[in-house]
């Protein structure tokens, strides 16, 4: 028994996951991008959440109507947090107060029901540190953020090599792409440019 674990990370071209002064999916949605999130969000899955974007998203699908929302309520979902107590304000939620990195590796081999994280910087950045994402689904919005940018995923992060499993355009200005994450490691030799030959 083993699962999959998908990091979901949308960005402006300049990697930021958000920016101030700017609205979500930075203005830029349409309705193939609903469209995504509403076939994303069919599949069997646990939704992961560290606790600061578990907050935002239970406000999110009270205060807003986004095609996707009644099934995000619906899946189930964990939060890592030593501070949120029970009720969570969100059904299907169950919050875990060990260590993230321990607690999805055990899961990814004891489960086989696939697991999503969906922002979540500081969680998602630990559990890609840790090797343990098989998908990094990017969704890269026409807009540069600039000094507004904030919730940068890889910035500051480790290194990876990736391996491209899936591109497409949606709506004609966004690009969604899906890698295979691995840690980068030695350079192989030959790779990059060459040095001419001296005389």
């Amino acid at each position: 028994m083993s699962t999959t674990l998908t990091v979901d990370f949308f960005c402006s071209l300049d990697g930021y996951g958000s920016a101030e002064g700017w609205p979500g999916y930075w203005g830029k949605e349409g309705p193939e991008i609903r469209q995504d999130r509403v076939r994303t969000f069919a599949q069997e899955q646990v939704l992961v959440f560290g606790a600061t974007t578990f907050r935002e998203f239970r406000t999110f699908v009270a205060e807003y109507d986004e095609p996707y929302y009644d099934r995000m309520n619906e899946l189930p979902k964990i939060v890592f947090s030593r501070t949120l107590q029970e009720p969570l304000g969100w059904n299907n939620s169950t919050v875990l107060r060990e260590d993230a990195v321990t607690a999805i590796e055990r899961l990814k081999r004891t489960t086989d029901v696939p697991m999503r994280s969906h922002g979540s910087i500081s969680l998602n950045r630990a559990l890609l540190a840790a090797g343990l994402v098989d998908r990094l689904e990017v969704m890269v919005f026409p807009a540069i953020t600039g000094r507004s940018g904030t919730a940068a995923l890889f910035q500051g992060g480790a290194e990876f090599d990736l391996d491209l499993l899936e591109s497409t355009v949606i709506d004609g200005r966004t690009m969604k792409v899906v890698y295979a994450p691995h840690l980068h490691g030695e350079i192989p030799e030959g790779v990059g440019p060459r040095v001419r030959n001296a005389e």
